[in-house]
């Protein structure tokens, strides 16, 4: 039953139903008549061998189940290892260390127990065969003739089973993935070297003596626009807080920018948005954090900026800092945040705009400062609301405490959470350039990818918002030809650009 179950197992969660274990599979059928006429010794070998591939098979099957439920693609075997690191810092953020190394233990018995039990069912199945001969011989050709009957009848005659080859054809496509991320390497090293910005000084001459902050809402999609599950009631707090900007004498313009990544890797986001690179799998973004490329930040650095990362989610030392060229990192050891820390994601997004503001844009000084906050507030499970408070009350983070996390498996109440924390976040942009935002300061936010599946749908675009808000109106003459929208809801007929165009159009926009 392990066997036959492994075979069958689908790698999307929406073929995982009963119908999907009443077939034949052909796997089984050839695998019997291999093994029933190997000698003794080899036999033993090519089994345990097929035991072993079987069971890595099932494993990755699993975790392409998980990878389609978050991230809407499949568990890449060359790339994605680095994820299950992320997976067990958000564990422990969110429900505890304890929790966490429960979870990686019982990963790792799993993993250990599948591979054991698939080798160890396969060699006693090829005993049982050599055991009942020849009756296993005359059952495995009747079986032979019996899917080569259904698989040319089984959609036609009604009551016939299918036929399967679905762990086969899923072992080619995996293990032909390799070459091409051999390929995908080599291309990339050619862009890489590719960078008419590159070595061209004092850039970005159009925002000179500006402090310019660049704001990533996590999870910040097009659905959460124009959804119906969402859009009337997000769509009411963009339209009052383009109304708010405009009475504080504030202009936004907003478009569209498509996401290499979708449900999580906001790293993948964040780096394509500052390279101008397509970063859309890991092998990429290791190779781009250990070039000279020129970022965002680090061409404001270049032209006298002081650079500053805002990011609540690192809890060590994060090396990528020095190639973004960050002079200053705000983590979650140092963020002075005082309040109650529920779950992973509970510094507010009030906070952290409000400790950028005291610690580094309040300051009296001709630097100007770049910085970039990497909000969390709206980041998966969506449980915890935090209290939007009054700008000047802010303080150590108590008032901003929102209470107890609303956990819940009720998908609908999950989305409705989503939205909830979306209108928090933008609510909290829009107060605070209200508040806070002069001729000299300009607000860039931004979404950095679409929520899972289970909040957007498995056919959802990979497009996110972007808005620019400034209060000089000399800043957005120069995006007039963009063709935005004004305001800070992107019209659907708004420019959509893929995420790596807009370094270069940023800094085509402003460097004269």
């Amino acid at each position: 039953m392990l066997v036959y179950a492994a075979l069958l197992l689908p790698n999307r969660e929406y073929l995982l139903t009963p119908k999907a274990f009443v077939r034949i599979p052909v796997e089984a059928v050839v695998g019997a008549a291999v093994l029933l006429v190997l000698p003794g010794r080899l036999r033993r070998i090519v089994a345990t061998v097929a035991g072993v591939a079987l069971g890595v098979l099932t494993v990755i099957k699993v975790l392409d189940l998980g990878f389609f439920a978050v991230l809407s693609r499949p568990f890449n075997v060359i790339f994605d290892w680095s994820f299950l690191g992320n997976a067990y810092d958000f564990v422990e953020g969110s429900y505890g260390k304890a929790a966490a190394i429960g979870a990686m233990v019982a990963a790792l018995v799993l993993l250990v127990g599948v591979l054991a039990l698939m080798v160890l069912a396969v060699r006693r199945l090829s005993q049982t065969l050599v055991d009942a001969q020849p009756h296993a011989t005359k059952a495995v050709a009747a079986l032979t003739v019996i899917w080569f009957v259904c698989a040319a009848f089984g959609n036609t005659v009604p009551g016939l089973p299918q036929t399967s080859y679905t762990t086969s054809l899923f072992g080619y496509n995996m293990f032909r993935k390799v070459p091409h991320a051999l390929a995908d390497h080599k291309q990339f090293q050619k862009e890489l070297a590719v960078d008419r910005f590159k070595n061209q000084n004092q850039l970005l001459a159009g925002l000179k003596g500006k402090d310019v902050v660049f704001t990533f809402i996590e999870s910040y999609g097009r659905s959460a626009v124009e959804d119906p599950k969402y859009a009337s009631q997000v769509d009411a707090v963009l339209d009052e807080g383009s109304a708010k900007l405009k009475t504080a004498g504030l202009t936004a313009r907003s478009g569209w920018l498509t996401s290499p990544t979708i449900g999580g890797g906001s790293w993948l986001a964040h780096s394509t948005f500052y390279s101008g690179l397509w970063i859309n799998n890991e092998a990429r973004y290791r190779s781009l954090t250990k070039s000279d490329r020129l970022t965002l930040t680090r061409a404001f650095k270049q032209s006298d900026w002081r650079s500053v990362g805002v990011m609540p989610g690192l809890t060590g030392y994060w090396p990528e800092g020095e190639f973004f060229g960050y002079d200053k990192i705000y983590d979650s050891r140092n963020l002075g945040f005082q309040g109650p820390k529920p779950q992973w994601s509970a510094i507010p997004d009030q906070y952290l705009l409000s400790k950028l503001q005291r610690a580094e844009l309040s300051k009296a000084g001709d630097t100007p400062v770049v910085a970039e906050i990497e909000t969390t507030s709206s980041h998966a499970p969506w449980s915890y609301l935090p209290k939007l408070a009054d700008w000047d009350e802010v303080g150590n983070g108590q008032a901003t405490y929102g209470g107890r996390p609303r956990s819940t498996k009720n998908p609908d109440q999950v989305r409705t959470q989503y939205r909830q924390t979306i209108e928090y976040s933008l609510r909290t942009l829009t107060g605070y350039a209200e508040k806070y935002l002069g001729d000299d300061q300009v607000l860039v936010f931004l979404g950095d990818h679409q929520p899972v599946p289970l909040i957007v749908g498995q056919n959802a675009s990979w497009d996110v918002p972007i808005t620019i808000v400034a209060k000089d109106p000399k800043v957005l003459d120069r995006i007039e030809s963009w063709g935005w929208t004004n305001g800070i809801k992107p019209a659907t007929d708004a420019p959509v650009w893929k995420m790596d165009a807009f370094r270069d159009k940023f800094l085509t926009a402003f460097n004269q």
